[in-house]
């Protein structure tokens, strides 16, 4: 368990906002901002960056207040092929609508949706009619021919002009989107051609958490990035022309520093003037390596998820959503941190819990699976699958119980309600298994608790568990993997099927 706090969220805020604004006033105070990661609940910068708030970009928004506009793009390839965000285990476009009613309990509204590289794509429309219905302005953008590479074609009336144009009212305006290639640099790019065409002077830049520039390219945090981009291939690399140009060594990403020369192009003819920037770096407003306050715990931290990170990809080879060469990468990047899968802290109580599982029910056909989860003391409890539970089912109780100072020989569950779901899942919606997911057993913990006193004591502290590190020895079942998420533990199983099935629901 990663202990301390490595990161200072204030320090974070008043740095970033002050650098949004500064550079916003050097464009003529209209700037377009191109937000890449999570716009909330960026949680894969909370693991990494211990005191990190996985919404402080919600927090930075608030303070720009009043002098920001939001705009949301999606691909429409994306949506056609329901693209999944994994944190989350939605479609890209579901993640559009959420980002939305999170923006709006922050008190936050989006000024329109654009769907970029439209073809008419008949689940497009069907998003788009949507969204239109509920009273949300939603803009389409065409693909552009030779997009990027045809810079005398893209800045032009054939390329940005034949898109239209977003009106927006505030100095910066917050381009983002579920995930990349959703368009956002595009739609950047085509707003600041509108305005130039109609003499107003507007700006672009980039704000990206990571990679972090002012960071050693081999910092486990800036390897971690490239481990959560294993599977589009991402890798880190000093910025040649941030060299060149200031003599500095700064960090940034295959993908922008492949691009620059012809974005420089691109805004270059835009604003008939020389470009101001003379490399990626320079185009970023990025402030998060000057709110890191203690190495140490940032860089265990990122190690941990470099783990996790290989855990994720190696399951999801196993369901088809990745291929050999993202795992390829995955073990690379462990082998070049010196770590392997047994370095985190929770994989083997969770082999062993299974392996004892299998002792105990000598003789029983099935498979036995294992759980382990590291609480906030560091100490680790286990659970294994049983007749009338999962695996994931008997750890969470066994944690709440230890969590309680609830003694093991008392059951929080009553038999009577075990009893009752059993009969309701075989005799009349005919499930194969009357072993309870987590789903099912935290309901079955809720109604205990109304007249349990150790379970109602024990739930409570299910709040305690969200952030723990979890490990499972099998691929959890579509109502573990959901009770487990809003739970909020960190979770990571192995390349395992938890049964022979090939259906499971």
């Amino acid at each position: 368990m990663v202990q301390g706090i490595g990161f200072d969220n204030e320090k974070y805020l008043s740095e970033q906002t002050a650098s949004i604004i500064k550079r916003a006033e050097s464009f003529g105070n209209k700037l377009y901002l191109e937000f890449g990661g999570k716009l909330v609940f960026d949680y894969h910068a909370a693991r990494i960056l211990p005191g990190f708030d996985p919404n402080v970009k919600m927090r930075l928004l608030q303070r720009l207040k009043g002098k920001a506009d939001i705009i949301l793009c999606i691909f429409a390839g994306d949506i056609e092929r329901k693209k999944i965000r994994a944190d989350f285990g939605i479609t890209y476009d579901a993640d559009v609508l959420k980002v939305m009613d999170d923006l709006r309990e922050w008190d936050i509204e989006v000024r329109a949706v654009v769907i970029t590289r439209f073809e008419n794509q008949p689940a497009a429309k069907q998003f788009m009619n949507r969204l239109e219905r509920r009273g949300i302005r939603v803009y389409t953008h065409s693909a552009i021919e030779g997009y990027p590479a045809d810079v005398n074609l893209i800045v032009s009336e054939e390329g940005f002009g034949a898109n239209p144009y977003i009106e927006t009212k505030n100095p910066i305006v917050v381009v983002t989107g579920p995930g990349p290639g959703s368009g956002k640099m595009a739609t950047c790019l085509n707003q600041m051609y509108h305005d130039h065409k109609n003499g107003k002077k507007s700006g672009y830049a980039k704000f990206e958490t990571f990679p972090i520039w002012n960071l050693p390219l081999k910092h486990p945090v800036n390897v971690a990035y490239e481990a959560a981009t294993a599977d589009i291939g991402d890798f880190n690399q000093v910025d040649p022309f941030h060299l060149e140009a200031h003599g500095e060594t700064a960090i940034n990403y295959n993908r922008d520093v492949e691009i620059f020369p012809v974005l420089k192009k691109i805004l270059e003819k835009i604003m008939e003037e020389k470009s101001v920037y003379k490399s990626p770096t320079d185009m970023g407003v990025n402030r998060a390596g000057f709110a890191i306050v203690d190495d140490e715990v940032v860089k265990k931290a990122a190690t941990q998820e470099i783990i996790r990170r290989y855990f994720r990809y190696s399951c999801e080879y196993m369901m088809g959503l990745a291929d050999r060469e993202t795992i390829r990468r995955s073990e690379m990047l462990m082998e070049e941190s010196n770590v392997k899968p047994e370095d985190r802290p929770v994989v083997n109580p969770a082999r062993q819990a299974a392996v004892l599982g299998e002792k105990k029910n000598k003789g029983n056909q099935g498979v036995f699976c294992g759980a382990a989860i590291q609480l906030n003391d560091g100490s680790i409890v286990t659970g294994e699958n049983s007749a009338l539970m999962h695996a994931a089912s008997s750890l969470v109780l066994n944690a709440i119980k230890k969590l309680a100072d609830i003694p093991d020989k008392i059951h929080l569950l009553s038999p009577n309600i075990i009893e009752s779901i059993g009969k309701l899942k075989t005799n009349i919606l005919k499930a194969r298994q009357v072993s309870l997911d987590l789903e099912e057993t935290l309901i079955a913990l809720s109604i205990s608790a109304m007249t349990n006193p150790a379970a109602n004591l024990a739930m409570e502290k299910l709040k305690d568990l969200r952030g723990c590190e979890m490990h499972v020895t099998h691929i959890p079942t579509p109502g573990d993997d959901a009770g487990l998420r809003r739970l909020g533990v960190n979770l990571t199983s192995d390349p395992k099927f938890s049964s022979k099935s090939l259906f499971v629901a």
